[in-house]
């Protein structure tokens, strides 16, 4: 059941600092004055001139250019810097009178206050530094300017859609026009992540991957148009504590082709309807070269097509020779002609062994279906390779093409390809719960490491994918530790039963 929160308050911070509370690189704000813990309020974003120092003395030079971009796009959104003015008699009679003027600002969360704690040693600030994103130099200007420093520990949660509001901005803290009514759904951090850091300020200890901490801070920027870097930034997050939100794993951009695999065969038969299937066949054939590829086969250039020659020939990781067949029908003697060039360029005693294969938007013809099993020719239709590529997009690593190899059966084997889909689909998920599983019972337990016949007594208690012996088991785990894949550590014991692993990050399971 969803509790609601009714909020008449926001709180008026510097925008980069609301940034490094939304992206969990802090959990502390520095207040002018003791907070009372319980106390809730939303986020309403200020520029740095409430800061005591210029923002390049005060944030630490990591954090400077996020938040340099974090005012930019404050100033782009119209957020008024100084007061208007007004001239109550006419202009040569009164100086002008400042009013404060309303600004629309962007509320996007909303934070409750669960400790405020009280600095007043300057030995301390180079540790509190060094886990916040404010400088020694600042934080000893704020001490020496209140004679305290007030830490207030803030759990923060985003709003299901953010919220625009007009407001007179007065003081540290602002009363809304409209109350905003709230939910604890959708934390920045889980309980247990967001008790760890707090108790890692508390007693300021020092940060554990000071080095990461510099490059996440270098993918920041990158992350926002390379999907790459997004990904490992999102990676380093969870790593660091920053973050325990389990993204879903969005489609590369830079893929989108992807998705015209199967709209190039359908245009090719609508060309056909209009006896102009030249370019849309070359099309097609192109597209099919370019998913072969991208699904690891080796296409040679020296076949390309045209009067008299091979479509495609893929040389490794074993022989293919492709067939692109446009239209809305693949005809008879299609088989027969693949044969006869296959055998004519690359010689007959060895391309009877060859896999063969033609790719086309249409159905085969009986003869066509007849001669594909008395050659031992696959035939499939252009979707399935689209499906083939998309896996291989959102996997990179799932496909095995000697594995696939097993399903080129004779004919029509658009459902063999299927079957091949599902069931590296079902092992992508098995994994994916055994990471989670590994994840929640850390978690749980509040312990750093687990061994296998623990985590395989949880498993059974998972709703778990499919049963598995405690062998099997540890052999996914070690998959899932390898550094090619990251997903979980290990700890290496005296024999495989010894062996503890621990959770690093998530295999996010892939939207369409």
């Amino acid at each position: 059941m969803i509790n609601f929160i009714v909020i008449n308050t926001a709180l008026r911070l510097p925008a980069p600092e609301i940034d490094a509370l939304l992206h969990g690189r802090i959990i502390v704000w520095l207040p002018n004055k003791f907070i009372a813990p319980g106390r809730e309020f939303a986020f309403c974003p200020a520029d740095a001139s409430i800061n005591t120092l210029p923002i390049e003395q005060y944030y630490r030079l990591s954090f400077l250019p996020i938040a340099q971009s974090a005012l930019i796009q404050l100033n782009d959104q119209g957020i008024l810097k100084q007061p208007q003015s007004v001239s109550l008699l006419a202009e040569d009679e009164q100086l002008p009178v400042p009013v404060i003027a309303d600004e629309k600002v962007l509320i996007k969360a909303w934070a409750r206050c669960e400790l405020c704690q009280i600095l007043n040693n300057f030995d301390s600030l180079p540790a509190l530094s060094q886990l916040t994103i404010w400088t020694t130099e600042a934080l000893q200007k704020i001490l020496e300017q209140r004679q305290n420093i007030f830490l207030a520990y803030l759990r923060v949660y985003k709003l299901a859609q953010p919220v625009e509001v007009r407001v007179k901005p007065k003081s540290e803290f602002i009363y809304l026009p409209q109350p905003l009514t709230v939910s604890e759904e959708n934390p920045i951090l889980n309980d247990r992540t967001f008790a760890q850091r707090k108790q890692q300020l508390e007693k300021l200890e020092p940060p554990l991957h000071p080095e990461l901490e510099e490059l996440q801070s270098a993918l920041a920027s990158l992350s926002i148009t390379n999907p790459a870097a997004k990904q490992l930034d999102d990676d380093i997050k969870i790593f660091l504590g920053w973050s325990s939100t389990k993204q879903t794993q969005p489609l590369n951009p830079d893929l989108a082709w992807i998705k015209t695999i199967a709209n190039l065969g359908d245009r090719s038969i609508e060309k056909e309807e209009k006896k102009s299937n030249y370019q849309a066949g070359t099309d097609f054939e192109n597209i099919t070269r370019q998913s072969l590829e991208f699904l690891g086969f080796k296409v040679e250039n020296a076949y390309k097509g045209g009067a008299g020659g091979l479509d495609l020939f893929c040389s490794k990781p074993y022989p293919l020779v492709c067939e692109c067949k446009a239209g809305k029908l693949i005809p008879s003697g299609t088989v027969e002609e693949l044969m006869k060039l296959g055998g004519m360029h690359l010689g007959t005693d060895k391309f009877i062994n060859y896999a063969k294969l033609i790719i086309g938007p249409g159905n085969p013809s009986k003869d066509t279906l007849k001669a594909a099993q008395q050659w031992k020719v696959s035939i499939i239709n252009v979707m399935t390779l689209q499906k083939l590529v998309e896996l291989k997009a959102k996997y990179p690593g799932a496909i095995n093409l000697v594995e696939l190899q097993q399903y080129l059966e004779s004919g029509q084997i658009d459902y063999k390809i299927d079957e091949y889909i599902d069931k590296i689909e079902k092992q992508i998920k098995l994994r994916s719960h055994i990471i989670q599983l590994v994840h929640n019972y850390l978690q749980n337990s509040g312990i750093k490491a687990a061994g296998v016949e623990a985590l395989h007594g949880a498993y059974f208690g998972s709703n778990p994918p499919k049963p598995l012996e405690t062998e099997q088991m540890h052999e996914i785990l070690i998959e899932l530790s390898s550094p090619l894949t990251g997903y979980l550590g290990r700890t290496k014991g005296s024999d495989w039963r010894s062996d503890r692993f621990y959770f690093l990050r998530h295999l996010p399971i892939s939207s369409s």
